[in-house]
Order: structure tokens, then sequence, then C-alpha cells
């Protein structure tokens, strides 16, 4: 178990090295010249090129580091990095680090709101479609997850404000006015997950319940809601546990849409206005950061994947 433990943890570094490779090269191979972009941005974004000396482009480069070879630039970048320097946003010409952690709060908080919302919506919908299955329960359960699953995020964020924001006039549209402000961008990002998890769950349970041990217990006239929480469950939610990951990188990943759609203030609001605006430290150590807390939290998953289903744990032992 420490042998593979190692293993996996020597691939996550070797993965997070390699995504920072492709982060800085995509960076630099965009068209159009950084420093000419940042120049217009800071100064006039409204404004041509035609206003900006060769001498301004040349001094700004230089400050940046833009004129040295890729490989100084990629060494000196990395060596930031390692030191726990993501860089400084040339907007704001604060820390990136800093700009990160005062707006992560919004984001975990809109994260874990979306989590209840989650299992709030596929944990009964998937049971309700394994114990029926086939039935009218299991095809209305199935419909409504394939529907979560085709709805754009934008979409549906769109939907909700009209609906309860405009029409009904029971919730805030936009913003952190108040508590319920959480209400539609945790439902807007956690529907989508949950139409995934609840199908997963749903084949998960139907897999479980078909296993000898339970059709036995089932025979031996085990009330059906004990055979179900105290036997059935638990196994069937290891896989939506190794699929917990995913989850996770889904909700970063939808944060970035549904924070722009409630102008949520958090760190995928943060990573538009940065793309809007060319500041190329921030889409790059935005970028990092999000992969090595996505790399982290798959090690962690897979790790504890081993500790919870013994089958693969007697896997590895047979393989050494």
């Amino acid at each position: 178990m420490l042998r593979y433990a190692l293993w996996r943890a020597v691939a996550a570094v070797a993965v997070l090295f390699g995504i920072s490779v492709v982060v800085f090269l995509l960076l630099r191979l965009i068209p159009g010249d950084p420093a000419t972009a940042v120049l217009l941005t800071m100064f006039d974004p409204g404004a041509s090129s035609a206003g900006i000396t060769t001498a301004d482009i040349e001094e700004l480069r230089d400050k940046l580091g833009l004129s040295d070879p890729l490989h100084v630039q990629y060494v000196s970048w990395l060596t930031e990095i390692l030191q726990g320097n993501l860089g400084t946003s040339l907007r704001s010409r604060q820390p990136i680090l800093d700009e990160l952690a005062q707006r992560i709060p919004g984001t975990l908080m809109l994260a874990g709101a979306a989590l209840v919302v989650m299992f709030a919506i596929a944990l009964p919908s998937g049971i309700i479609g394994a114990l029926h299955a086939g039935r009218p329960a299991d095809h209305v359960t199935r419909i409504l997850s394939l529907l979560g699953e085709s709805l754009p995020s934008f979409f549906l964020g769109v939907l909700l404000i009209y609906l309860f924001a405009i029409r009904l006039d029971w919730l805030p549209a936009i913003g952190r006015q108040g508590p319920e402000s959480i209400l539609l961008p945790a439902l807007t990002l956690g529907s989508g997950i949950a139409a995934t998890t609840s199908r997963l769950l749903r084949a998960s349970l139907l897999d479980t319940l078909s296993q000898p041990y339970i059709l036995m217990a089932e025979a031996k006239g085990l009330p059906r809601g004990r055979l179900l929480f105290r036997h059935a469950l638990r196994p069937a939610m290891v896989p939506v546990l190794t699929s917990s990951s995913l989850v996770a990188g889904g909700l970063l990943g939808g944060a970035v849409v549904v924070e722009t759609v409630f102008a949520w203030p958090g760190v995928g609001r943060y990573m538009i206005e940065a793309i809007g605006g060319r500041d190329y430290p921030v889409i790059q150590g935005f970028t990092l950061f999000m992969a090595a807390l996505f790399v982290g939290l798959n090690y962690v998953v897979d790790i504890l994947y081993r500790f919870l289903d013994p089958r693969v744990r007697v896997e590895d032992a047979a393989r050494v």
C-alpha cells in the first residue's frame, strides 16, 4: 500500500510538471504580443496599438522578462511557483495568491451548497430508480437525469433568474446580498452534477441488489429498508466515491460559468476577468493552482478507494 501511495505521488508530480509546461507554452503561442495587450488594458482598453511606442513595448517586455529565452522564462516562473509565489497580477499589481485567498471562500461556499443540492437530488432519485427499475417512477427519474445532464449551466441559470428573481421576485438575481443569494447559484451548479451522480448511483445500486448475499438476505425476510441502508447502499456508494474527484472538477469548472452568470464573487469570476483583461500571470497561476487541487483530490480519492474496497487491496497484494 505504501509503495502504491509513493508511486501515485510521483505520478501526480509528473502530471503537474507536464501541465505547467503546457500552460506556459500555450499562453506564449497565443497570437498577439502580451506586452502590447497589457499596455492597452492598463492605460486605455478602448485605444488602438497606434498610440503605443516600440520603446514602451520593449520596456515592459524587459520588465516582465518576456525578452528572455523561453527556457529561462519557464525556469524562472517554476522557481517562483516552488517557492509558493504564483506571481503578481498585471492589472491590480497584487500578489495572485493573496487575490485567490480573498476569493476562495466564496467559491468554497458555493461548491459546498451545490454539494448539498447534489446529494439532496441524487440520493433519492438514484435509490427510487433502482428500487423501481423499469417502472414509471424509474422512467421519470431517468428522464429528469438526462434533462439535467443536457441543460447547459448558463441556460439553467438564466432560466432560474427569470423564474424566481424576475417573475416571482422571491430571490435576488445576482451578487451576494444575503444568505438567500446562494440558492439560485447552488441549484444551478448542483443540478447537472446531481443528474450524473443519480445515474451512477442507480446503476451501482442495481448491481449491488443483484448480488447473492443481498438476494439471500431478502429471501430470509430481512426488512427492505434495513437491507437497503445497512447492506446495499454502502457498497453501492463506492463508485460514487471514486467519481468524487470528477465531481470536484465539475464543481470547480462549473463555478467559472455560474459565478459569471450570477456575478458571484469567487475564483471562477476572477479567472474570467483575467482572461478578458489578458492578465497572463493570473491565468497561469490560476490554471496551475486548480490543476494541483484537482490532482491532489484525485490522489486522495484513489488512496481512500483502496481502504474502502477490500477487493482492490487483495489485487494489489497479489501483484506483489
